[in-house]
């Protein structure tokens, strides 16, 4: 089964996707922590991506896609993938697509989930404390929310039907009682 989560940064993709993927024995696949390993170790993936990424800005769709096919080719992602926040744009939901479909798969299901921006900019915040990221810093939070209301919130018309809206405030128990409803479990 393939699952997609999308949603603003902040929104609780992560912590959902984690305990999904612990639920259906399915690899969690999260775009920017396999973009943020590669930096660390410094691979030519990684270097690519590095300055975008610190600049708070969206990777572009061909770094996205190849690091999508890296990861569906892994045996364990051979009976479904939670795809944590990867598909981004329209043409990353195309290529992830064609992607799935040379494996003879199709995203099942697509979950948004819609938190409202002040609950979002208070979360961020929380985990730039916490977690020191360098991408959540103020004007990389503010650049990283524009991009993901004009290039990722049109994706979710693109799935159409196959979208179910979560929504994502409440306790993470809450939250993932929703989401088990969604998908029927």
């Amino acid at each position: 089964m393939d699952i997609l989560l999308m949603g603003p940064p902040g929104a609780g993709k992560g912590t959902q996707g984690a305990i999904l993927a612990d639920a259906l024995g399915l690899p969690k696949f999260a775009t920017g922590d396999l973009l943020r390993d590669a930096v660390k170790r410094g691979t030519p993936l990684g270097l690519k991506a590095k300055s975008v990424m610190e600049a708070g800005h969206l990777v572009s769709d061909e770094i996205i896609l190849g690091v999508v096919r890296e990861e569906l080719a892994r045996p364990e992602a051979a009976q479904g993938v939670i795809f944590d926040g990867v598909v981004r744009t329209i043409p990353q939901a195309e290529g992830v697509a064609a992607l799935l479909a040379e494996r003879g798969r199709k995203m099942q299901h697509v979950l948004y989930f819609h938190v409202s921006a002040e609950e979002l900019l208070s979360r961020l915040d929380r985990r730039r404390a916490m977690e020191g990221r360098a991408d959540d810093d103020p004007e990389a939070i503010k650049r990283r929310m524009s991009a993901y209301e004009e290039q990722t919130a049109p994706v979710l018309d693109w799935y159409g039907e196959t979208a179910s809206t979560i929504p994502a405030v409440g306790t993470v128990d809450e939250v993932t009682a929703r989401v088990r409803e969604a998908l029927g479990f």
